[in-house]
């Protein structure tokens, strides 16, 4: 694994500056490619979108990895980022550079994920800030229910969707996006027939994860102080000096914060942890949501990955008929040992989430199966 300070290319980080500083001409360049394109892409359909999200580290990047192999998918990629606004644009120019995907590396969160420029990747979320920026204000409440409204986001991503899909010449488009997790019903207005995927973890396992994740992005921002510009540019909070809560539950506004602030980063992210599931659970009670709502528990998924593979491909109405999905699924399995808590910190975890991860069928020291 690269030293910390080689995670951040000098050019990926002058190209992230510049589609900051140049956003505005970018958005209307995008709507410009969106107007060129629109006779090739007359028969482009969005059809049954797949929306992964959940809390970083619960296994979305897993489920996306997945799903990404089946027939006829479209997704993000790597390449895709920074100039999202016009994807067709900016990947016609990296191919003209003629350069390939490069070898496969594991990604700088050091979990064993190599990827390369081809890979699935997560990047709606530079799109969502350009058009609500207050999403990530860490002293408001997140959600976007069905009643939310913006006519010209509502615009841009349709056609950004679409134009997804016929750059990879898909049938289905699929994303990762962690913090759609706070719009399920708007995306689910938006979207009749979209499906979405909500992997869970066992709350000690995944807070240990978030605190090491935390710990690990703040060693690299001290030896490149460029990472937490380049990370927030991309829509990545969850880890870093950048970090910033996901707010779901009014009454508790400032509560993760609090524990961050107190240097408490085990209670905050069980706080956090125990929103995110509370919301989920919510939300599956909705008449607009019942049924397409599917939620993984990342112990079954590592256990049974063929299985788990049945269960997604059915959900979503998807195929593997060259056996693409199930191979990727054989190379899953779980991270080596259990997670290594003190006390005190296993006791916060279990104080802030028990009520919701019995919810899921979590209680501590068992590995029940949910019901």
């Amino acid at each position: 694994m690269a030293e910390p300070q080689a995670i951040l290319k000098s050019s990926d980080y002058a190209l992230v500056q510049w589609s900051r500083r140049l956003a505005p001409l970018l958005r209307s360049l995008g709507e410009l490619e969106a107007e060129l394109l629109e006779r090739r892409m007359q028969n482009v359909r969005i059809a049954a979108p797949v929306f992964v999200t959940g809390l970083a580290r619960a296994g979305t990047t897993m489920m996306l990895t997945l799903l990404s192999q089946a027939e006829g998918v479209a997704t993000h990629r790597y390449r895709d980022f920074p100039f999202l606004f016009t994807p067709v644009a900016w990947n016609w120019f990296q191919d003209r550079l003629g350069k390939g995907p490069g070898e496969a590396v594991e990604r700088p969160h050091r979990d064993r994920i190599r990827i390369t420029k081809e890979s699935a990747e997560a990047f709606e979320e530079p799109l969502w800030q350009a058009f609500f920026p207050w999403l990530h204000d860490p002293g408001r409440l997140h959600v976007l229910d069905a009643g939310a409204e913006n006519p010209a986001f509502e615009a841009a991503f349709r056609s950004h969707l679409r134009k997804i899909l016929w750059l990879r010449g898909g049938r289905r488009y699929v994303s990762k996006g962690n913090y759609n997790l706070a719009r399920l019903p708007y995306l689910a207005r938006l979207f009749p027939d979209a499906r979405f995927i909500v992997p869970v973890r066992a709350p000690l396992e995944h807070v240990r994860s978030l605190v090491e994740q935390h710990a690990l992005f703040c060693r690299y921002a001290g030896s490149d102080p460029r990472v937490p510009a380049y990370l927030a540019a991309a829509g990545h909070y969850e880890f870093g000096p950048q970090r910033r809560p996901v707010n779901l539950d009014r009454m508790r506004l400032g509560e993760i914060e609090a524990a961050w602030r107190g240097g408490d980063d085990w209670r905050g992210y069980a706080r956090q942890w125990a929103q995110v599931y509370a919301h989920v659970e919510a939300l599956r009670r909705q008449p607009a949501l019942a049924g397409r709502i599917l939620v993984v528990r990342y112990e079954d998924a590592c256990a049974e990955p063929q299985a788990l593979v049945q269960r997604l491909l059915a959900f979503c109405s998807l195929e593997d008929p060259h056996g693409r999905v199930a191979a990727v699924a054989a190379t899953l399995s779980a991270p080596a040992g259990p997670a290594k808590a003190g006390e005190d910190a296993a006791r916060a975890v279990w104080e802030e989430a028990g009520e919701v991860a019995a919810l899921y069928g979590y209680r501590p020291g068992e590995a029940r199966r949910a019901a």
